[in-house]
């Protein structure tokens, strides 16, 4: 081989290190990767409170409140979800659950033209109130564990007392409300005057 030849497979392989040098620097700056500002996984944790505790969530109103502002008309188009497994007519027959006339107040698991109830909701026992139904309804396999309801609840506490303001129009004599007075009235904050208290006079000199 001569000095000719060498110089030849020389430059070839230099033009081809050239090359691939060229192609990684193009690649290498049309596909630059986004560095983050901080390296590592960003994890999701619990809002914390004052002092390093979890933050309290917002408490519920009393559904004596919530019913007090409560749609029926709401409440029947919430109800037809539950159509599939429950009717509502006075008189209707019994579906994969049992129907839900006049349920408001009614003893739980008896009754209801013979359904076939879960243990778990025989030994619940007691009747369905208003609470009770507002519990029920917020989540049905956690309240009562063993219940043959697979629904999985209506966790917006405005849709429930709509539907629960709906059972109970299905009745021919409705259970009274609750007094949401007694249940949600504000209290006044310490050290607060009434609001038609009269002014303090000033001393007399």
């Amino acid at each position: 081989m001569n000095s000719f030849e060498l110089n030849k497979i020389l430059g070839a392989v230099l033009a081809t290190c050239l090359i691939l040098l060229g192609l990684n620097i193009g690649a290498s700056a049309l596909f630059a990767p986004e560095k983050p500002a901080k390296p590592g996984y960003a994890i999701a944790v619990k809002e914390t409170g004052e002092g390093g505790k979890p933050a309290a969530a917002e408490p519920e109103k009393p559904i004596a409140v919530l019913l007090a502002s409560a749609s029926v008309e709401k409440g029947a188009a919430a109800a037809k979800q539950c159509a599939s497994c429950h009717t509502f007519e006075k008189g209707g027959p019994n579906r994969v659950g049992p129907n839900l006339y006049d349920i408001v107040g009614h003893e739980r698991g008896t009754g209801r033209n013979g359904f076939n109830f879960s243990a778990a909701m025989k030994a619940k026992g007691g009747q369905w109130t208003y609470d009770e139904l507002n519990k029920f309804l917020k989540d049905p396999r956690g309240y009562i564990p063993g219940t043959n309801m697979t629904f999985a609840g209506l966790s917006r506490d405005s849709q429930r007392a709509d539907v629960i303001a709906y059972l109970r129009s299905l009745s021919d004599s409705p259970q009274p409300l609750p007094a949401a007075a007694d249940a949600g009235a504000a209290k006044p904050a310490e050290g607060a005057k009434p609001a038609d208290a009269k002014p303090a006079e000033a001393p007399k000199k």
